[in-house]
């Protein structure tokens, strides 16, 4: 049985890498790890990786957690916060491990009102309640450069 190579081995040693070269990272780690991108994951990573907003509208199981996932990648690569949120607790909780999992238990923080793990960590996982709360009480102090609202039905 082959290990799944670890995401956060792909992470360029110091920060300034230009978004191809962080494509081209993420890319060829997915394919490492043995995943293939389907055609709407590469346009909506292509969209991603050029800083572009982000609307991935499909059904279950098609793989948008891989797109959230390179968003996180290139937070992570340029040294900026992004946040992962769901609308209850138990999706923000799964999350949370999963991306412990790739990107390294030190790299992923949780919030969800009434439980606090890592806060101050660079990928955060929340409710969206919680994210929400934040930018009303901070406004535009908040730092939420990449956010991913998993699960969006509001």
């Amino acid at each position: 049985m082959s290990v799944r190579p670890l995401l956060s081995e792909r992470l360029p040693a110091h920060p300034g890498a230009s978004a191809e070269e962080l494509l081209d990272r993420f890319v060829t780690w997915a394919a490492d790890a043995g995943f293939t991108l389907y055609a709407h994951q590469e346009e909506a990573l292509l969209e991603v990786f050029a800083g572009k907003h982000v609307i991935l509208n499909t059904p279950t199981g098609s793989g948008k957690s891989m797109v959230a996932l390179g968003m996180h990648f290139k937070a992570l690569a340029e040294g900026r916060i992004s946040f992962y949120t769901s609308p209850i607790k138990a999706l923000a909780s799964e999350k949370f491990f999963a991306l412990c999992d790739d990107l390294g238990p030190e790299r992923v923080g949780m919030l969800t009102g009434d439980a606090s793990i890592n806060p101050d960590a660079m990928v955060r996982c929340c409710t969206a309640e919680v994210l929400s709360n934040m930018a009303l009480r901070r406004g535009s102090d908040l730092d939420a450069p990449y956010v991913v609202m998993d699960e969006f039905h509001y």
